[in-house]
C-alpha cells in the first residue's frame, strides 16, 4: 500500500502542523485523509487528538507500553486502513473495532490478548491479521463465515487448541500460518481454501497426530509444513499436490512414508503416497467404506473368497449365519437403511 507522505507526531497532544493534508489511501478516493505515526515513543495511554480521526488512514501505535485501547477512539476511526498496535501490553482490542468496515491490515503482535472480539467479524474489508505471539486461546468461531476477503491469517506463537470450523470458509486465504501453538487437529474440509499457498502447522509437538485428507486436495499449495508434531502418516492425498514445491516433515515418528523414502526428498515422497494412493491402499486419515468390504467379502449371504486368513475373517458374522436367519425382530434393526447408510460403523474389527 503506497503513501504519498508520513507524518509523526512528537507532541502528546498531537498538536504538530500538518505539513499536506491532501492524502489519498488506496481504494479512498478524493478523500483528506492523514498518516499517524506514534510509534516506539514509550506511551502508556493514548493523547487526546487535535484533528478529526474520521481522516486518520493508517494509525500506528507499536512498539510501546498501552494497555488498552479506547472503545470512543476506535469508533470514531471511520477511514481506518491499516492499524498496527504491535508490541505493546494489550490484553484485549476494543469492541468497537467492529465499525473499522475499511480495514485492511490489522496487526496486533506482540501483546498479551487472549481473545479477539467477535466484533472483528464486521471487519469485512480485512485482508492480512497478525496476531502472533499473543496468548490466543481459541478465535471467534464464526471468523471464516465472514471475513470473506481475508488472504494471509498468522495466529503462531499463542495457545490454540483448535481453529474454528468456520476457517475452511476462508476461500481467499492464500497463507495460514498457525505454528507453535497446541492444536490437536485440523478442521476436515480444508479443500474449500482452493487459493491457499503456504499452510504451515508445524511445532504443535506432542499434540497434533494426523493431517486431515483434504489437505492432500489444496490445489493451489505451493509451502507445507507439518514438522515437528506427532504425525505418524501423511495422507495419500498429498501425492496429488502438483503445485507443491517445499514440504517439510522432519520432527515427526512418520512410518508413511517411511524415513528412506522422505530422505530422498519432495519428489519420492510425492510418488510413494501416489503409488500407495493407486495401488488401492487408502490413508490412514480417510474414512474407510465398509459397504463395499461387505460386499466383497460376502458377509451378506454368509459366504466369504478365499484370501489371507486375516481377510477371510474381516467383517464377517458370527458363526457365519446368512442374513436369513437374522429376519427377526432381535437383528432386523441392523439392517434398516438408517444404519446401513449412516456414518457409523456397525461391523468394526
Amino acid at each position: 500500500m503506497m503513501y504519498e507522505q508520513q507524518q509523526r507526531f512528537q507532541q502528546p497532544m498531537m498538536d504538530v502542523k500538518k505539513t499536506n493534508t491532501e492524502r489519498t489511501c488506496k481504494g479512498i478516493e478524493e478523500e483528506r485523509l492523514e498518516i499517524v505515526d506514534l510509534s516506539g515513543m514509550s506511551l502508556e495511554s493514548l493523547p487526546n487528538p487535535s484533528l478529526n480521526l474520521a481522516t486518520i488512514c493508517k494509525l500506528d501505535l507499536s512498539n510501546n507500553n498501552l494497555q488498552n485501547i479506547p472503545e470512543s477512539l476506535t469508533a470514531r476511526l471511520l477511514n481506518m486502513v491499516v492499524l498496527d498496535v504491535h508490541s505493546n501490553q494489550l490484553r484485549y482490542l476494543p469492541n468497537s473495532i467492529g465499525c473499522l468496515s475499511k480495514l485492511k491490515v490489522l496487526n496486533v503482535s506482540g501483546n498479551l490478548i487472549e481473545y479477539l472480539p467477535k466484533t472483528i467479524e464486521n471487519c469485512r474489508s480485512l485482508e492480512e491479521v497478525n496476531a502472533n505471539f499473543n496468548k490466543l486461546i481459541q478465535l471467534p468461531e464464526s471468523i471464516g463465515l465472514e471475513l470473506l476477503n481475508l488472504k494471509k491469517l498468522s495466529v503462531n506463537s499463542n495457545k490454540l487448541m483448535f481453529l474454528p470450523r468456520s476457517t475452511s470458509q476462508l476461500t481467499a486465504l492464500k497463507v495460514l500460518d498457525a505454528r507453535l501453538n497446541c492444536l490437536r487437529s485440523l478442521p476436515e474440509d480444508l479443500e474449500n481454501l482452493i487459493n491457499l499457498e503456504t499452510l504451515n502447522v508445524s511445532q504443535n509437538f506432542q499434540y497434533l497426530e494426523c493431517v486431515p485428507y483434504s489437505v492432500g486436495l489444496l490445489l493451489s499449495l505451493v509451502e507445507l509444513d507439518v514438522s515437528y508434531n506427532k504425525i505418524k502418516a501423511l495422507p495419500d492425498s498429498i501425492g496429488c499436490l502438483k503445485k507443491l514445491q517445499k514440504l517439510c516433515v522432519e520432527g515427526n515418528p512418520l512410518t508413511s512414508p517411511p524415513p528412506d523414502v522422505v530422505e530422498q526428498g519432495l519428489h519420492a515422497v510425492k510418488e510413494y503416497l501416489c503409488h500407495k494412493m493407486n495401488s488401492g491402499h487408502r490413508s490412514p486419515t480417510k474414512k474407510k467404506s465398509w459397504v463395499g468390504r461387505l460386499v466383497k467379502y460376502g458377509t451378506f449371504n454368509g459366504h466369504t473368497r478365499t484370501g489371507p486368513r486375516e481377510e477371510r475373517e474381516a467383517f464377517i458374522l458370527p458363526d457365519y449365519r446368512p442374513i436369513d436367519g437374522l429376519a427377526s425382530p432381535r437383528y432386523m434393526g441392523m439392517f434398516s437403511p438408517r444404519r446401513l447408510f449412516s456414518a457409523r460403523n456397525y461391523f468394526t474389527n
